[in-house]
């Protein structure tokens, strides 16, 4: 049975769990013990981060319900381990340190709830070069063809990212783009450049949303918008130079990448200008080595990857489908100071 999408509406008689309706789903465990759906789901499988009174009410309430998993689903993983296939979209860099430390984290949590990741390739259609018996899409955007598909074809799916009416998991990057505007505000910074990449990506769209409303409720001076199309370091060192060289000088930029960060601040070296002196500079992940000593907005990727996994088992229990935002945090380091 395909999941259910949560923008359709339930009938009348489905408000109150009951024998009638047919099998209870790990929704009604979770408003009955009175929890999110990912509590429910780390209670049930015997994860870390559940309090025991919290687990008992959860397991209380799975028993009163006679709440039980898809039994093909669960047939499936006692049979074989299950295979969940890794897919980029298509004109996305694979080789970044954001998709080695979220892989890492995804593989260990998929490993000890008896998953198998399989990397697949991209068809120059956008379509994963393979098969699997579910997958987790990275690099989400508007016109994503594998969303149509995998639905056409009832296939189990979470999105890394954002988009609506699918199960997807994903920082909350238009908060993220928002706390950096006002970090930069409250350090008296107006004339400030905001550095995307791929402008077509989610991610990126939701952070560079964040970044330029924060301004505009502040009556601040709009944001120099310049963009690196790969994302890469080189690209916003290159982006960024030929910006200052034309004679530019503003007193801020946020990245949208710890990556695209460090290209900034060589780019300002190359120039004589110093940090945070001369010019302040945030990124957005902070990622281990890449983000030492910057000043950027945190994402946790290891409860992204956990929240990944508990979204997949409930797409294969055909649960109603439903989006997490994980919060995001700003750390303040040595990149940024009070304009001068």
């Amino acid at each position: 049975m395909a999941p259910r999408s949560r923008n359709q509406e339930k009938p009348a008689a489905e408000a109150d769990p009951s024998p009638a309706r047919g099998r209870a789903t790990i929704r009604d465990v979770a408003e009955a013990a009175g929890v999110s759906i990912g509590t429910v789901s780390r209670a049930l499988n015997a994860r870390s981060g559940v309090h025991e009174a919290t687990r008992r009410r959860v397991m209380d309430a799975a028993s009163e319900l006679a709440y039980d998993p898809d039994r093909a689903a669960r047939e499936l993983s006692n049979r074989r381990a299950v295979s969940v296939g890794l897919s980029m979209a298509h004109g996305y860099r694979r080789l970044t340190p954001f998709f080695a430390l979220f892989l890492e984290h995804l593989s260990a949590h998929l490993a000890m709830s008896g998953l198998r990741v399989d990397d697949l390739p991209t068809r120059s259609d956008g379509l994963p070069a393979g098969d699997a018996d579910a997958f987790v899409l990275l690099g989400a955007h508007p016109d994503d063809p594998r969303i149509a598909q995998l639905t056409k074809t009832g296939r189990p799916f979470v999105l890394v990212g954002r988009h609506p009416g699918v199960r997807c998991v994903a920082a909350d990057d238009e908060a993220g783009g928002r706390l950096a505007a006002e970090h930069l505000l409250r350090l008296g910074h107006r004339d400030v450049v905001l550095l995307t990449g791929q402008p077509h990506a989610q991610a990126m769209a939701d952070r560079a949303r964040g970044f330029t409303t924060a301004l505009t409720d502040a009556a601040s001076t709009a944001p120099t918008h310049l963009v690196a199309d790969d994302g890469s370091p080189l690209g916003a060192y290159r982006v960024l130079r030929a910006h200052l060289e034309s004679g530019a000088r503003p007193t801020a930029v946020f990245a949208a990448t710890d990556e695209m960060a460090n290209g900034c601040l060589a780019a300002a070296a190359d120039l004589g200008l110093r940090v945070p002196a001369d010019v302040s500079v945030v990124g957005f992940d902070d990622l281990p080595e890449i983000g030492v000593g910057l000043t950027t907005v945190r994402q946790d990727f290891e409860a992204l990857a956990r929240e990944t996994v508990a979204l997949l088992h409930e797409a294969l229990r055909g649960d109603e489908a439903r989006s997490v935002r994980l919060p995001v945090t700003l750390i303040s380091r040595g990149t940024t100071a009070e304009r001068r």
